[in-house]
Parts: C-alpha cells; sequence; structure tokens
C-alpha cells in the first residue's frame, strides 16, 4: 500500500481570534494548520522540527509587527527559506513594497476572499517545493564532480608513485602532516581537509621526467638536476586551470613546493610571502617526511639530525612562521610517522 502523502504545514499568525477562524477555516481542508497569535509565538514555532512550509503573517499586532518577524525570520538560517506570504488590510502601494523588501513571496490585503487565498498557498507551495528540489539536485551534482575530482588526484597522484621510487605511504604521511601544520597555521577544519585531499598530487609532475633522471641511485649531474626541476612547472601544466577549490589548490601545491623562503627555490624564485602559504606548508611536510624515510640511496635520517637541519633552514628554506607550527605539531606528525613507516 502506498504511503499517504503528508500535509503541508500553513502557519496562521493573528492577534485576532476571528481572523486565525476564518483562515484556518479555508486552509484545514488542504493543509496541517498551525495558529500563532502573536510575533513572538511565530518565531517559537517556526524554530520547532519540522518547521511549518509557508507562513501567512499578519502585520498589524501587539509586540513584535509582522515587518519585524518577517525580518528575524529570513535573518536566522534555519528558517529564511520558509515562504512568508502578508495577510494584512495594509493596502498601500508602499505597504506591499515594504513586505516585499523583507523578504515575502506575496501580499493579501484583507477581508480575504478563500479562492484566493488557496490560490497564493498553493502557488508558492509549488514554487517553492520546485526550489528545494533543484536545490538537491545542484547538491547531488556538486557532492558527485568533488567526487570526480578528488578521485582524479588520487589516480594522478599514484600514477606518479608508480612513475618515481617513492611509495603510497610517501603521500599518505606528508599529506596528513600537511593537513597537522595548515591547522596550527590557523586553517579552518575545512581548508586543512581541503589541504590534505590536495597535497598528493604535488609531485604529479614527475610523469614527464625520463626515468634514468627519475631512478637514477646516485647524485645528478647539472644537466640532470635542470630537467628534474622541471616537474614543479609540469606538475603545473598537467593539473591546468580549474574554478574547484581542489585542482587550484592542488596545481599551486605542485608548482611552489620547492620554492623556497630566501627565494633560492624553484621554478620561479619566489621569496617570503610570495609563495602561497599551502605551498609553503606542502614544502616543509615533503623534505620532512623524505629525510626521516629510507630510500634505495639513503637511510632515513636520526631525528635530532632532521630538526637540526629546519632550525638551520628557519627563514632559509622555509617561512619562520610555518616552520614553528610544525614543531607545535611535532608530536602529532611523529605519530603518524610511526604509525604509516615504511616497516
Amino acid at each position: 500500500m502506498a504511503d499517504t502523502p503528508r500535509k503541508q504545514t500553513i502557519l496562521v499568525v493573528d492577534d485576532a481570534p476571528e481572523n486565525l477562524d476564518v483562515l484556518s477555516g479555508i486552509l484545514k481542508g488542504e493543509y496541517r494548520v498551525k495558529v500563532a497569535n502573536s510575533g513572538e509565538r511565530c518565531l517559537q514555532i517556526a524554530l520547532t522540527s519540522p518547521p511549518p512550509d509557508l507562513i501567512l503573517l499578519d502585520v498589524m499586532m501587539p509586540g513584535l509587527s509582522g515587518w519585524e518577524v518577517c525580518a528575524q525570520l529570513k535573518d536566522e538560517p534555519r528558517t529564511n527559506g520558509i515562504p512568508v506570504i502578508f495577510v494584512t488590510a495594509l493596502s498601500e502601494v508602499g505597504d506591499e513594497a515594504k513586505g516585499f523588501e523583507l523578504g515575502a513571496v506575496d501580499y493579501i490585503t484583507k477581508p480575504v476572499s478563500p479562492p484566493i487565498v488557496l490560490a497564493r498557498v498553493a502557488t508558492h507551495l509549488n514554487l517553492h517545493n520546485q526550489e528545494l528540489h533543484l536545490r538537491g539536485l545542484v547538491q547531488q551534482r556538486t557532492e558527485q564532480l568533488a567526487s570526480t575530482r578528488l578521485a582524479v588526484i588520487n589516480r594522478l597522484g599514484k600514477a606518479a608513485e608508480f612513475k618515481d621510487n617513492e611509495t603510497g605511504l610517501h603521500v599518505i604521511r606528508m599529506s596528513r602532516y600537511s593537513r597537522l601544520i595548515a591547522l596550527k597555521a590557523g586553517f579552518s577544519e575545512t581548508e586543512a581537509e581541503l589541504l590534505l585531499n590536495a597535497a598528493p598530487m604535488h609531485d604529479v609532475g614527475k610523469i614527464g621526467i625520463p626515468d634514468h633522471i627519475l631512478r637514477k641511485p646516485g647524485k645528478l649531474d647539472a644537466d640532470e638536476w635542470e630537467i628534474m626541476k622541471t616537474h614543479a612547472a609540469m606538475g603545473a601544466e598537467i593539473i591546468g586551470d580549474d574554478d574547484s577549490h581542489l585542482l587550484s589548490w592542488a596545481r599551486t601545491i605542485a608548482e611552489t613546493h620547492h620554492e623556497k623562503w630566501d627565494g633560492s627555490g624553484y621554478p620561479n624564485g619566489l621569496a617570503g610571502e610570495e609563495i602561497p602559504m599551502i605551498g609553503r606548508i606542502v614544502a616543509i611536510a615533503d623534505v620532512f617526511d623524505a629525510l626521516t624515510s629510507e630510500r634505495p640511496y639513503k637511510a632515513p635520517w636520526p631525528m635530532e639530525k632532521v630538526l637540526g637541519l629546519f632550525t638551520e633552514e628557519r627563514g632559509k628554506h622555509f617561512d619562520p612562521f610555518v616552520h614553528d607550527c610544525f614543531m607545535a605539531a611535532l608530536p602529532e606528525i611523529d605519530d603518524i610517522r610511526r604509525r604509516f613507516s615504511e616497516r
């Protein structure tokens, strides 16, 4: 047996009992009706769960007027989407204009006509339902796009890992280090999570570096090093321009994570605050993981040696502020290093 459709709820607000009776009588055959005899009571009911689907609101009431009630409804995130129709004896054009300026969707003058009340209520409920449906579709599509972008980033990150000698654990560690440093630097949880998901693309440009250079077990010569340095700009080119924050941040990180605070980095020789903050954060996270991890060509550095180098590079390679945020997050960073070690 099919479920019976839920009756939509109309909140009728008027300080005159006879007006509440009239409007309730008109609506009760089609809708579930709630009544409030004051503006204060209207606000209380509107904040209940579930909220009313539409509000019929008188203007001239003792205490809070209808104008004031409507303004408060529109200022409150939990109620600003509820359609409001003013029902009032005020019939001047200026009164109607004020109602619309406050965010009402319609204006009915007293004495009311039952067919007009029913028609206006039905129209605005249908419009509101369509708006909610469209919002849902947009939200669903937005989530699908975000999921697709994240999947693309993960796959490109994996492609770079297959190309290089580094493992997927490097990406896991350095992206988590970046998130912790970002939180210490004042990023919101949402921003830090965005950085966590964008950071794995930092070395995607290595896809374009020849294997004989990328996998060379010894030190690169000058010409080979110049080729290796192109991976930062190449990574930005691979990611391209995109309006999404995720891919935009991934591009910025790929291009700037080898810049240095003193201007001696690459590819653009940026210095100080010319380097985007997310690039400065990923820079220190990436270097820390490279030094503390085992590679075919090196053993992991002990923590004391790493921290000693970082102290020397504070204000040279690393932004002093980001270095200090790294140090503040070091206990949590070291926990991640141990939990996701290659062993």
